[in-house]
């Protein structure tokens, strides 16, 4: 599952049931959810129960799992019961059976076979052939939006950049500080540790973080989460370069518009206008064509440009720094933590110190996010060696790091107590396949995560396992 999946899965597994059942009733929610945030064998369960409107039984479903994958496939049907998709049926006298529910199953069959009058995959608009927007101006217009975002919040280090991207509202400043993106002292942002690790982010899971942030914030702007998810799925399956009707909108989504605007996610000629056009960022929310790896040659590859980014950045065995860029983005993130003396057309360089390292780590970057940047910018010359980045510069900024700090806490839960090594095995080896475990003990049969929720229903299921079986 992808960074831009996983956080807006999060924050779909956190909502009451309640929100679902409106949330399946759109067949464009449905199919967003299915394509979106369910794995490849978790598809395959779907497929196999959709036209199946009797409960199908638990064992008649173990014969489909080979041995070897009930691992995967318990993960699976944990993940389906989590987003409200399948459930189980207890009826006294008859066998354990699972069932999709309704009305993601009726939802999600008819926006896969049409039909209906339902209008939620949007309306288009007739619009003046003289006014048409094409994709190419939409591009232009969502990378100066979103460049705008990022570049105000590196924007601190003196490049000038805030004045080169899009004038940013005062509710996008707000929802960046929110979401501890950025420290605002004064009239000065500076971004986080949490902000840096989001410029490092593919530009989907950028845009993906951006609207949990603003879905976080809705009831405080007085919105219906159910109206704004909805339309945030909606946008994932219209078309690019189409103008939609505002006409079938509700008043939440009418008032999303202007937001959503200032992100660069759709584009309006004026907030009078009766149609509006999906950019590539919106066009792309429930895509998975393609994990974008980091902010600059992701955005180009999402906005289809020519553009080819094969890493710019060379950096010496005594710290010295080039980086052949001309993007005032990317030389105002070198700034964060290297010292630039020497500006080019095509070229930058300076060089990493103790002070632009400690000054960088003073903000929340840390030594590891200065690497991961590096390394991904790493310019093919450089990949020529086996260990792309000099071992002395990347152990002297973790060094610099250290000096700084002795101790690092994690907020997370504790599981002990196992009767057995069997039984500690399977939800430990869990927790590291979902990516949530932080530190384990074999002997003391001990293990510490980050989340619980998903371990804890792993070994409820398990549980019941045991007692059918015995």
């Amino acid at each position: 599952m992808s960074a831009s999946s996983i956080r807006s899965f999060e924050y779909l597994e956190s909502l009451p049931g309640t929100v679902f059942n409106r949330l399946y009733k759109q067949p464009s929610t449905a199919l967003a959810i299915f394509r979106r945030m369910l794995p490849h064998l978790a598809k395959s369960l779907v497929m196999a129960f959709l036209y199946i409107r009797r409960p199908f039984s638990v064992a008649d479903l173990d014969t489909w799992v080979r041995p070897g994958s009930r691992r995967e496939a318990d993960a699976a049907i944990d993940l389906l019961e989590r987003l409200q998709i399948l459930k189980r049926t207890l009826d006294p006298g008859k066998p354990r059976s699972f069932i999709l529910t309704d009305p993601f199953a009726s939802s999600l069959r008819q926006a896969l076979t049409g039909g209906g009058n339902h209008k939620s995959f949007g309306v288009p608009s007739d619009v003046d052939p003289k006014e048409i927007v094409t994709p190419a101006q939409l591009d232009d217009f969502a990378r100066k939006q979103w460049e705008g975002i990022l570049g105000y919040m590196v924007g601190s280090t003196g490049i000038g950049l805030r004045n080169e991207g899009a004038n940013l509202s005062p509710s996008v400043k707000h929802l960046l500080q929110y979401g501890g993106l950025v420290d605002v002292r004064g009239r000065s942002a500076d971004i986080t540790q949490d902000g840096f690790a989001f410029v490092l982010q593919e530009v989907n899971a950028q845009v993906w973080t951006i609207l949990v942030l603003y879905l976080e914030n809705a009831d405080n702007l007085g919105m219906d989460r159910v109206d704004v998810l909805s339309f945030l799925f909606m946008l994932g399956s219209l078309e690019l370069g189409q103008a939609y009707s505002k006409a079938n909108l509700t008043e939440t989504q009418n008032q999303m518009l202007l937001d959503l605007r200032d992100f660069g996610i759709i584009y309006q000629d004026s907030a009078d206008s009766d149609s509006y056009y999906p950019t590539r960022l919106a066009t792309t929310l429930t895509s998975d064509a393609g994990a974008l790896r980091n902010a600059s040659a992701g955005f180009n590859t999402a906005l289809g440009s020519s553009t080819n980014d094969k890493g710019f950045v060379v950096i010496e065995t005594n710290y010295r720094i080039y980086a052949y860029t001309s993007s005032p983005l990317q030389i105002a993130i070198l700034s964060l933590f290297a010292r630039l003396s020497t500006r080019y057309p095509n070229m930058v360089s300076g060089k990493m110190t103790r002070e632009s390292v400690r000054r960088a780590i003073s903000m929340g970057i840390t030594g590891d996010q200065i690497i991961d940047f590096l390394y991904t910018h790493a310019h093919p010359q450089m990949r020529k060696s086996t260990t792309v980045l000099p071992p002395t510069v990347v152990d002297q900024i973790r060094l610099w790091q250290i000096e700084g700090e002795r101790m690092k806490s994690t907020v997370g839960f504790l599981f002990k107590d196992f009767l057995s090594f069997a039984e500690y095995e399977g939800p430990c080896q869990y927790a590291t396949d979902i990516g949530v475990l932080v530190w384990k003990d074999d002997v003391k049969r001990m293990f510490f995560v980050t989340r619980h929720e998903q371990v804890a229903a792993y070994l409820k299921s398990q549980k019941e396992r045991k007692k059918e079986g015995g």
